[in-house]
């Protein structure tokens, strides 16, 4: 929901930059800042069964978005395909636990959650009448497109401050800002010894950005992915889903100094990205 706000209204203000910065610059700070960080918190093997399956939809998702970018942009036609495969991917999800398979994303993204707030725990028993949990999801919604406007506001203020691009502030600061969510999820599921979950948590927010995020972007406020973003930061984020696969393959443990590269090769990225948009 917070790289929901902050895309839409981003889009919304004329800043296709943070709006498409935001989402592949928050799926390449998940893989590489946060999984990084969880690894090195607590060390974890790789289950290669959830990489193979939700590590693939996500790298799919990658290139379906440089398609986009390369042909028609994200168009509300794009959009409404987006949304559709989101839909499409939280059925299969669905399916596939009635039946009894290996967890995926969608479940461990689930599990991260109710690990930061029991009230989130199906079997837990409700708290307070209908009415207040009613008021209380409406002044939610309320504070994350507030927080969205004052994200992208100060995000926009920044850019024109420092003299960069909206692709810079948005593939860093707002994508890093809206991420937070994803880094605590994670960390406290890794300190637990939840590796599996860690790594799923970070796999479904990454095909929800793209599917979800990019879709209602694109059917809310059409916009042509930027040159910057479509020629290298989405590559980038193609190659690192890549690596990532390459992790189901060898289905080895991943060690602190595995982690920590990748908390390098993200600040790395940070840094060129700086220089070359």
């Amino acid at each position: 929901m917070p790289e929901l706000a902050a895309s839409v209204q981003a889009a919304l203000a004329g800043s296709p930059g943070i709006a498409l910065g935001n989402i592949v610059g928050s799926n390449i700070a998940n893989l590489l800042l946060i999984l990084g960080l969880a690894v090195v918190l607590s060390p974890f093997a790789v289950p290669r069964g959830v990489l193979w399956r939700d590590g693939g939809v996500g790298l799919v998702c990658a290139v379906m978005l440089i398609a986009a970018g390369y042909t028609l942009g994200l168009t509300r036609g794009v959009g409404m395909l987006l949304v559709m495969g989101m839909f499409a991917y939280v059925y299969l999800a669905f399916r596939q636990e009635k039946a009894g398979a290996d967890h995926g994303a969608a479940y461990d993204k689930a599990l991260a959650l109710e690990e930061i707030d029991p009230a989130l725990v199906p079997s837990a028993k409700p708290h307070g009448s209908i009415v207040m949990a009613a008021l209380f999801l409406l002044a939610g919604i309320v504070l994350i497109i507030s927080g969205g406007s004052l994200l992208v506001d100060a995000a926009i203020a920044i850019s024109a401050r420092l003299g960069v691009s909206d692709e810079v502030i948005g593939l860093t600061v707002v994508a890093v800002g809206t991420s937070l969510p994803e880094l605590v999820t994670s960390a406290i599921a890794a300190i637990k010894r939840q590796g599996e979950i860690a790594l799923g948590n970070v796999l479904g927010s990454n095909i929800y950005n793209v599917l979800f995020i990019g879709g209602v972007t694109g059917i809310v406020a059409p916009a042509k992915i930027p040159g910057g973003i479509l020629q290298f930061d989405l590559l980038v984020l193609l190659a690192v889903s890549a690596i990532v696969m390459l992790f189901a393959f060898t289905g080895g443990r991943l060690s602190r100094l595995e982690g920590s590269l990748l908390v390098a090769v993200y600040a790395g990225y940070t840094s060129v990205t700086a220089d070359l948009i």
